[in-house]
């Protein structure tokens, strides 16, 4: 039996229907190309439970979840013309698409669907605000099963680089603590309407049962934050910046070592050497 979400007017038409052309703004960008929506909605597979997905626009991997087999989608729409062109989408949908008129930078993803049900992000996320939002949900991994979501690719790269890397930074750190991240694939500017100066990279973030060492994340924060600050600088130097004196006591580096260089079980263990030092 044929979906009636495929019977859905082209979204080239749902665009010019609702004037919805992409604000730079809202940092919007519009995926229309269904082999790249139908592409990330089956990377995110199962998609068991609800789906939360960010910004969907006209609906592009909206259509893609739901053809896929959602379960439930809810996206977060900030902009009122969009949230009027999904309609068709939502009635199309038959009770398995909510659409929540919001700015996503204020929403508690913890709060969406059904508690104790599954529930994972799915996004072509601004880029404007990517990020921002990435660091917000770093707090709410207890309620999330899997993060599947589209950034500019030097923001991809930064989030899976390794010890080493000249991408390797905060972001690495603060998100491989608390999760396994994979980059998926590439998608080129010509993709999207209308097209961005830059690649964009579809990565994945899968929430560790637990973070994978001990760290307060205050201070895991401070730590990365001095370290990188002064990336170039030997330990020893750098950890200065944190004016806590014997951080490196008891610890199983040498001090000649740079931060790009330190493993997030390294962070973890100054950051750790900071709470006591602060208590």
């Amino acid at each position: 039996m044929r979906d009636p979400i495929e019977d859905l007017p082209p979204l080239r038409e749902v665009i010019r229907a609702n004037e919805l052309d992409a604000k730079k703004s809202l940092g919007q960008n519009f995926l229309f190309d269904l082999n790249l929506t139908g592409r990330i909605a089956r990377a995110a597979m199962p998609l068991e439970g609800t789906v939360i997905e960010i910004g969907p626009g006209p609906g592009g991997l909206t259509r893609a979840l739901l053809l896929a087999g959602a379960e439930r989608v809810i996206a977060i729409e900030k902009d009122r013309r969009a949230i009027a062109a999904l309609a068709p989408l939502v009635k199309a949908a038959e009770g398995r698409l909510e659409i929540i008129e919001a700015d996503a930078l204020t929403v508690d993803m913890a709060s969406l669907g059904p508690q104790g049900e599954r529930r994972q992000i799915v996004a072509n996320l601004p880029y404007n605000i990517a990020t921002g939002l990435l660091l917000g949900w770093l707090d709410k991994l207890d309620h999330l099963d899997a993060m599947t979501l589209m950034f500019q690719r030097e923001v991809g790269q930064r989030i899976v680089a390794p010890p080493g890397s000249s991408q390797y930074g905060r972001l690495a750190v603060m998100c491989q603590w608390m999760c396994e991240t994979r980059m998926v694939f590439d998608i080129p500017p010509q993709a999207f309407v209308p097209p961005p100066k830059v690649t964009s990279s579809v990565v994945q973030l899968f929430p560790r049962e637990t973070p994978l060492a001990v760290a307060d994340k205050t201070c895991l924060e401070d730590v990365t934050r001095a370290l990188f600050g002064q990336r170039r600088k030997m330990l020893r130097s750098s950890i200065k910046t944190l004016k806590t004196d014997g951080l490196m006591e008891g610890l199983e580096l040498t001090g000649n070592e740079r931060p790009e260089t330190l493993a997030v079980e390294d962070f973890c263990a100054i950051a750790e050497a900071l709470r006591k030092a602060r208590a």
